[in-house]
């Protein structure tokens, strides 16, 4: 079997770096990220694994720091793999594997290059994502295509579920392209990127919900950054709440006079939206602490409570 250095994080690392050392390709280094202080981690970490595996381990800011290339070097790998690693490589690194460089992105390039490509795609009312191995060129996300699987978006998902599915997606992808990469670098159509999209990253700000939104914008927003990610959210006289969940019940708001508005019933949480459509949230969590339908009850009563909310750009 060939020889990949790899770089690596989050759940697609973990799962690529398992397959790799399931089917017995040679390792000698992979480099990761420490975990940032206050992140909640709701993936494996590639850390471990490899260190479990007795891999070479690293945690550099600047991989392409002329001892790392050197480092790299002497590895002599027949492939640089990335996946899901934070940070762009620049062509200096990617030239020294032997047959070539490939990243695994989640999502359907050229769709949604760039970062956090999941919850972009859910926050934008995208129906499916998926999978994406490809080679690594100077653009970020923009090299041929080498294959691609597709995950379905289904209209309660949230982002932490098609998450692991794209992770899924990723590692069996991987799994069946090794064959071909054995014998050396594997055909790839080349990427024709004015007819895909490019997105940054995201910041927790991004999930403040505007009042003026319709329904399904807001149960989309909610869904692509609900807990363990940053949350959507609103303000409530300088107070932040954050909405842990969203389900569409396909009933019509039982208070649109008062939207949008919060309120529980038979133990439940809802939320009415200003174009009369009604959301099941699971939760809201006001400072720190997650209320159930009943503990927003006995705080709030029982009728519904209207959120006088700032609209911001």
């Amino acid at each position: 079997m060939f020889s990949a250095v790899v770089f690596g994080y989050s759940e697609v690392g973990y799962r690529c770096l398992q397959v790799l050392l399931d089917q017995a390709v040679r390792v000698p280094l992979v480099f990761t990220h420490e975990d940032q202080a206050g992140e909640q981690r709701w993936f494996g970490s590639v850390a471990e694994l490899a260190r479990s595996h007795d891999v070479r381990t690293v945690t550099p800011t600047q991989p392409a720091a002329p001892e790392w290339l050197d480092e790299i070097g002497r590895c002599a790998p027949d492939y640089i793999l990335s996946c899901y690693y934070r940070s762009m490589l620049p062509a200096p690194l990617l030239q020294l594997a032997r047959w070539g460089a490939l990243n695994l992105h989640g999502s359907l390039l050229p769709h949604y290059r760039g970062r956090a490509p999941v919850n972009w795609a859910i926050a934008n009312g995208e129906t499916r994502t998926g999978a994406t191995l490809h080679y690594m060129v100077a653009r970020p996300d923009a090299g041929p295509i080498v294959a691609q699987e597709v995950v379905a978006i289904g209209p309660n998902d949230h982002a932490l579920a098609v998450s692991m599915a794209v992770a899924a997606a990723a590692a069996r992808l991987l799994s069946a392209v090794l064959p071909r990469m054995a014998l050396g670098p594997p055909p790839g159509r080349p990427m024709d990127l004015a007819a895909g999209s490019y997105f940054g990253g995201r910041r927790p700000e991004d999930g403040r919900i505007d009042p003026g939104w319709p329904g399904m914008r807001v149960h989309a927003m909610i869904r692509a950054v609900a807990p363990p990610f940053p949350g959507a959210f609103v303000e409530v006289e300088g107070e932040r709440w954050v909405f842990a969940s969203s389900h569409l019940t396909g009933e019509p708001a039982r208070y649109p006079r008062s939207a949008p508005c919060l309120y529980a019933v038979d133990d439940r949480l809802y939320l009415d939206c200003r174009d009369a459509v009604r959301l099941q949230i699971g939760a809201v969590i006001i400072a720190g602490a997650a209320l159930s339908a009943r503990e927003f009850q006995d705080r709030f009563g029982p009728e519904p409570l209207p959120l006088k909310l700032t609209a911001r750009d």
